[in-house]
């Protein structure tokens, strides 16, 4: 890792409890001997309000030579766990460096490790690979929401010999540590069973229209039999069937309102100080990040765009224009969602509705793959973008929070769009299992809501 940079003054130089008091002896000192003529304590006075200001400029002119070197065991961990922080901090200086403590700085809303004593520390050893001009330091932290959190710089705080005056310095510099989503364990319903089966088949055809698809393997038990490659049977004499899977990856795409337009267009963003409507975003977020990862253990290619945009990648520059493929793809899928900036700091981009439509039209020609669309307070423009999508689509999933109006959940039905209403984190694997019921048998213009279940004898 690189050297971290020089060492910093981060406040001006203080008076400790045991400085102030000799200070306020020394005054009051001064002023009982200049009424009472008393000549004999004017030289204590003096000396009491001098060493508390000497130490102040002691601890200022102190400038320790260190070097901090910063380790996470995970660097990247998933929201509500823990992270072990290692620090290595080294003497460069040619003295014994001794009489510090020392705080990693952390940020707000994080629990840090409370100030301690920082070990003694000899000269720098040229020749040892390592001495005692080198401590090592740990701690854990508790990492409970996704993002990009800054730790550090080291804060080391120096007194002079008598613990008269302080001074806080930091050294080296922050280094990120990267929150990704929860990820909540989904059921395959629709990931493996015949449901996806001919999707999968119709979108390879589509793909490749000139194939003879004489790809083929032995028949296994469990195999479809729509994948009975017949021409080859006759062939070999004996049951063969398709190797779809070594033509491509099928792909499933996800939608998620990263702008939650409704509020942001308000003269007064209401998302603004609004815990409700900040719960709501990490819970989309949380379901994308579900989704994503089921489909791409399930071996679909996957893209993850914005729904106000739906050509564009969730971050700029992100991952190969926000498609995400395995292996790899769902480490690549959890840290962009962890980058995802709230929305009120992100803002929205305004595009053209007539070119969005032509593309999505253009979309719908080619072979139609499963959609989710995930909506936490989305505008009528937005809807406009699902309902031009929704062709391109099949199965078409809407998961919607609390937040979606009415107005909007009624156009995506008249659209075709299944909604189905996902109100807290522990209710997305039941959100999930109810995709892989028949679509004939949601009632038109009525969300499915997820109820749980209560055991016991309550009413």
């Amino acid at each position: 890792m690189p050297r971290p940079r020089s060492v910093r003054v981060s406040a001006w130089p203080r008076l400790t409890r045991r400085g102030v008091t000799l200070m306020v002896v020394g005054v009051a000192l001064l002023a009982v001997s200049l009424w009472f003529d008393l000549r004999d304590i004017l030289l204590l006075a003096f000396v009491g309000i001098a060493m508390p200001l000497a130490a102040a400029v002691f601890v200022w002119l102190r400038t320790p030579r260190l070097a901090v070197t910063r380790s996470f065991a995970p660097h990247v961990v998933a929201a509500g766990s823990w992270t072990r922080v290692s620090l290595i901090v080294k003497n460069r200086g040619r003295r014994t460096f001794d009489g510090a403590h020392w705080r990693d700085n952390v940020p707000e809303g994080l629990t840090g490790p409370p100030e301690a004593i920082l070990p003694a520390m000899g000269p720098y050893e040229g020749v040892l690979p390592s001495g005692d001009d080198m401590v090592r330091l740990e701690y854990r932290i508790r990492m409970p929401r996704r993002g990009v959190y800054p730790v550090g710089p080291l804060r080391v705080v120096m007194f002079d010999p008598f613990g008269l005056a302080r001074i806080d310095r930091d050294v080296g510099s922050p280094h990120e540590i990267l929150v990704t989503p929860r990820v909540t364990p989904l059921d395959a319903s629709l990931g493996t069973a015949a449901t996806i089966d001919g999707v999968v088949h119709g979108l390879q055809r589509r793909t490749h229209p000139n194939s003879d698809e004489l790809i083929a393997r032995e028949y296994r038990y469990g195999d479809p039999l729509r994948r009975v490659n017949w021409a080859a049977t006759a062939r070999r004499g004996e049951l063969m069937v398709r190797e779809e899977e070594q033509r491509g990856d099928p792909e499933a795409r996800i939608l998620l309102d990263t702008t939650m337009s409704a509020r942001t267009r308000s003269a007064a963003p209401r998302w603004e100080g609004d815990t409700a409507a900040n719960a709501a975003f990490e819970l989309g977020v949380e379901l994308a990040a579900s989704v994503g990862a089921h489909l791409l253990e399930h071996g679909f290619l996957v893209r993850c765009t914005q729904v106000a945009d739906p050509e564009r990648s969730l971050i700029p520059g992100g991952a190969y224009g926000g498609a995400y493929r395995m292996p790899g793809g769902d480490r690549i899928l959890l840290e962009d969602l962890a980058r995802l900036e709230t929305p009120g700091q992100s803002g929205r981009r305004a595009i053209d509705d007539a070119a969005g439509v032509a593309e999505s039209r253009a979309r719908a020609r080619e072979a139609r793959g499963p959609g989710f669309a995930v909506l936490v307070d989305p505008d009528e423009h937005d809807a406009t973008n699902l309902v031009a999508l929704r062709p391109s689509f099949e199965p078409a999933i809407v998961f919607a929070t609390d937040s979606v109006s009415r107005p909007v959940l009624d156009r995506l039905e008249d659209a075709d769009w299944r909604v189905v209403r996902v109100r807290r984190p522990a209710d997305i694997p039941a959100a999930w299992a109810v995709t892989g019921t028949s679509y004939a048998a949601v009632a038109p213009r009525h969300p499915i809501e997820v109820v749980e279940e209560v055991s016991g004898d309550e009413p």
